[in-house]
């Protein structure tokens, strides 16, 4: 290919040569980068198969305590219902036949109405104090007083009842901790009754004293949870009244 030097029309120009110059290395430098993108992507495929290789095991490993976890709890609620259903049908029938109803019957026909206001007063204030149930005083006071006085008696006495351990347990304040320190797990729904603002606090304490968790024991670790008293004992005479009703209706 020839060039002109264009003064007219190519007439008379000169003829000047093409020239031809090569650039070394752009060819090896795109190749090069070819080389290195196609490595790259190998390389993070490879990656990505390794990954994947390692993350399904544990993906199955959990899955399989998950199954397992569940299948663990459905055993125990069977065997919970099982016990319970021998205990309704057969074991306390038993017991109420031959040891509560005796000792009711005594206590009705031994002791004045007023007299028995006082001592079903006093049971329900001061069992839970020492660990022991007051559930035979309830039907007591239900059988004597109906719904009632007889609620009115209960839930009066359960006021009681519930603040003496709040305050017992303010003076082994650092035993109980340490209690609770000591089994974290068994402790944590108590330590969430202890957060939050009032409101919080009330209906945590009502929600512990629904659900079947040992009511005695909660009064004594109440006040480790750091739960004050006012949404302690509001939330826990609210969280009893349906166990009240049960226990005079009873």
């Amino acid at each position: 290919m020839t060039f002109y030097d264009g003064n007219s029309n190519g007439e008379g120009g000169e003829v000047m040569p093409e020239l031809k110059v090569r650039v070394e290395g752009d060819d090896n430098g795109v190749n090069g980068k070819r080389v290195t993108l196609r490595q790259r992507l190998l390389e993070e495929c490879e990656a990505e198969e390794r990954y994947l290789l390692v993350k399904e095991p544990a993906f199955s490993c959990i899955q399989r305590r998950s199954i397992w976890f569940w299948v663990k709890l459905g055993v125990l609620f069977t065997f919970i219902g099982l016990l319970a259903a021998v205990f309704f049908r057969w074991v306390g029938p038993f017991l109420m036949d031959k040891e509560l109803m005796p000792i009711i019957n005594w206590e009705m026909t031994t002791f004045s109405t007023p007299m028995l206001a006082v001592l079903v007063f006093a049971s329900v204030a001061l069992f839970p104090t020492i660990l022991l149930p007051s559930t035979p005083s309830i039907w007591v006071a239900g059988m004597t007083f109906g719904y009632g006085f007889g609620f009115l008696l209960i839930i009066s006495a359960a006021a009681v009842g519930v603040s003496l351990p709040f305050f017992i347990g303010s003076l082994f304040l650092h035993r109980i901790q340490g209690w609770l320190e000591k089994y974290p797990k068994k402790a944590a729904i108590l330590r969430a009754a202890g957060e939050g603002n009032w409101f919080h606090q009330f209906k945590a304490v009502t929600l512990i004293r629904i659900s079947p968790f040992p009511y005695i024991i909660y009064n004594y670790c109440a006040v480790a949870t750091h739960v004050k008293y006012g949404p302690y004992i509001l939330g826990s005479l609210i969280g009893m009244v349906p166990e009240i009703f049960v226990a005079i209706y009873t």
